[in-house]
């Protein structure tokens, strides 16, 4: 009896990083969350990790989403999935990685969205034709 109170109390202090970054809301699945740690993707006090790597309080995780990475501090672990609101204080955003992430908003906002240069959309399937007669025909005066 004694045995199982000790091996809780030692796990409480502890847990697996895939499964504090579902509990943490980041991902929808724990299988998620392990694939992007697999891939190099998350990183733990800047080292990277594994799925079964312990996360104890105070860790900083670093998360890559696209060209962006997201730094958080571990501020408490959970076992269980709950609510958006309850899941948020299990970390903490540093202040350096919410200025980067502002920064980054402000230059997709400056920046031209590809999709805007096509004036009229995707062609037609009479305009790809012609597209292909003339790219086979502008071929064969080539050679």
């Amino acid at each position: 009896m004694k045995a199982d109170k000790h091996a809780q109390a030692e796990h409480a202090d502890r847990m697996r990083l895939d499964k504090w970054l579902w509990a943490a809301r980041f991902y929808k699945t724990r299988s998620l969350a392990a694939d992007d740690i697999d891939k190099g993707r998350i990183r733990v006090n800047e080292l990277v990790a594994k799925p079964s790597r312990d996360l104890k309080m105070g860790d900083q995780v670093d998360i890559r989403q696209g060209p962006l990475t997201r730094t958080f501090t571990v501020q408490a672990l959970s076992t269980a999935r709950g609510p958006a609101p309850q899941a948020q204080l299990l970390y903490q955003e540093t202040p350096q990685s919410i200025l980067l992430r502002a920064e980054f908003a402000a230059q997709r906002k400056v920046s031209i969205e590809p999709a805007d240069a096509i004036e009229q959309g995707r062609p037609t399937k009479r305009d790809r034709r012609l597209l292909a007669d003339w790219q086979s025909q502008s071929g064969c005066d080539d050679e």
